[in-house]
C-alpha cells in the first residue's frame, strides 16, 4: 500500500478543503442558533458545489459522476467531515450508489437526475420496533392487482426533508430455511406527492442541528412494479451490492472533525497561558495532545487501508467495521479530550467544539452501532475455528 497522495488526489483534497472552509463554515453559526438551513442558502450553496465540481463526486462516472476510486472519495468524505452534516451532506450532495441498481426508465426517473442535482433521495429502512434488527422490520408491501401496497412507519430518516424521493425497504414475503423463518426485503423508489406517503418532522436532537430525521408514513400506499428497484425480494441483495462503502463514509467523516478538534486544541495549547507559561507545556496537556494524535492516526490508517483493499476487491465486512468503530470513538475521544483541554470555554458556543463533542455522539449509534461492529468483528474472527 502506497501512503503518499498522488497530485490528482491532493487536488480533490485542496479543491474540497477550499470549499468547506470559504463557503460551508461561514454559515455554520447560523445553522447552530437557528437549527435551520435556509432554503435560499441551501439552493446557492449547492450550485456552488456543483459548479466546483464537488457534488455526486461518489457516483461512477459513466452515469456522470465524478467516479472517484474509493480511496479517493475517503480523502474527499473526510474534508468535507470537517463541518457540519447540515451543510457538507445538503449541500455536496452524494446520492446513494444503490441507485446505480436503477434500470430502463427508472434512470431517467430517478439516477440522472440525482447526479446532476436535479432530485435527492433518502434511504428508508430503520422503524421504531427494528433498529439494528432490519429483518424484524413491519412495513410491508403486499402484492395487489399486479400493484404493491405498502403499509408501516420508517423514522430516523436522514434528510428526508429534502428529499424528493425515498428508496425504501420493506418485507414482501418470507422463506424458511435451516435457521427458520425470515422475512424477504424489497427495494422501492417511491415519490413525494405519492397517495398513502406521509413526510412528518422527525424527532429534535443533540446532533448534527440543522441536518433532520424524519418519520415516514405508509397508508395503503399504492405502487406499481415499474417502482421496485432491483429484483422482488432481493432487497438486501441490492443494498450490499451498492451500499458496501457506506461505514467508510461515517469512518471518514468523523476524522476530519477530529483532526479539526486536535488543530484548535493544539492552537489552544500554545495560546493559552497559565503559571506565567503556555499549558501546552505541562504534561496534563501535552500528554493528551499525544494520546490525540496516536490514536488519529491509527484511525485514519484503518480507515485508508479498508479504502485501499475496497478498490482491490480484498476488502472484508471486518474492515469496514474496524474503520467504522475506531474512527468514531476516536473522534468522541479526541472532542472530549480537546474540549478539556478549553477548559470552561470548550463548552462555550463561540468555539465549535461543543458542536463537534455533541455531534460525535451519534456516529456510534447511526449505520450500525459500536456493539454490532464489535460483533462483526469478533464473528469474522471465530468462524474460521467454527466459533
Amino acid at each position: 500500500m502506497h501512503f503518499g497522495m498522488t497530485e490528482e488526489q491532493s487536488l480533490i483534497v485542496k479543491t474540497t478543503r477550499d470549499f468547506v472552509t470559504n463557503e460551508l463554515m461561514p454559515h455554520e453559526q447560523e445553522i447552530e442558533e437557528t437549527g435551520i438551513l435556509r432554503p435560499e442558502l441551501h439552493a446557492e450553496l449547492k450550485a456552488k458545489a456543483i459548479e466546483a465540481g464537488l457534488y455526486a463526486a461518489n457516483m461512477p462516472e459513466d452515469v456522470g459522476g465524478a467516479g472517484l476510486d474509493t480511496l479517493t472519495w475517503v480523502l474527499y468524505e473526510k474534508e468535507l467531515g470537517r463541518t457540519g452534516y447540515a451543510l457538507h451532506y445538503n449541500c455536496v450532495g452524494r446520492p446513494s450508489n444503490i441507485l446505480c441498481a436503477c434500470e430502463g426508465e427508472q434512470r431517467e426517473r430517478y439516477l440522472y437526475p440525482s447526479v446532476r442535482g436535479e432530485r435527492v433521495d433518502c434511504l428508508a429502512m430503520t422503524e421504531p420496533g427494528a433498529g439494528s434488527d432490519v429483518r424484524g422490520m413491519k412495513t410491508s408491501a403486499v402484492e395487489k392487482g399486479g400493484d404493491y401496497v405498502i403499509n408501516g412507519t420508517k423514522h430516523f430518516i436522514s434528510h428526508a426533508d429534502h428529499a424528493d424521493f425515498v428508496i425504501l425497504f420493506a418485507a414482501t414475503g418470507e422463506e424458511t430455511n435451516a435457521r427458520g423463518t425470515k422475512k424477504l426485503i424489497t427495494a422501492f423508489l417511491v415519490d413525494k406527492g405519492t397517495p398513502g406517503f406521509e413526510v412528518r418532522a422527525g424527532y429534535k436532537n443533540v446532533s448534527h442541528r440543522g441536518y433532520n430525521n424524519c418519520i415516514l408514513e405508509f397508508n395503503d400506499c399504492r405502487l406499481p412494479q415499474s417502482q421496485i428497484l432491483g429484483q422482488l425480494h432481493q432487497g438486501f441483495e441490492v443494498a450490499n451490492s451498492w451500499l458496501g462503502a457506506t461505514r467508510l463514509q461515517v469512518a471518514a467523516t468523523c476524522l476530519g472533525r477530529a483532526e479539526r478538534a486536535l488543530d484548535l486544541a493544539m492552537q489552544w495549547s500554545v495560546e493559552r497561558k497559565q503559571f506565567g507559561q503556555q499549558i501546552g507545556k505541562f504534561q496534563g496537556v501535552s500528554f493528551k495532545l499525544a494520546d490525540m494524535a496516536m490514536e488519529l492516526r491509527a484511525a485514519e490508517l484503518l480507515t485508508l487501508d479498508a479504502a485501499w483493499k475496497f478498490d482491490q476487491q480484498l476488502a472484508t465486512d471486518m474492515d469496514m467495521a474496524m474503520a467504522k468503530l475506531k474512527a468514531t470513538e476516536v473522534l468522541a475521544m479526541v472532542a472530549d479530550e480537546a474540549l478539556q483541554i478549553h477548559g470552561g470555554m470548550g463548552l462555550m458556543s463561540d468555539l465549535p467544539l461543543e458542536r463537534i463533542w455533541r455531534d460525535a455522539r451519534i456516529e456510534r449509534i447511526w449505520e450500525g452501532t459500536s456493539e454490532i461492529q464489535r460483533h462483526i468483528i469478533s464473528r469474522s474472527l471465530l468462524r474460521p475455528l467454527g466459533g
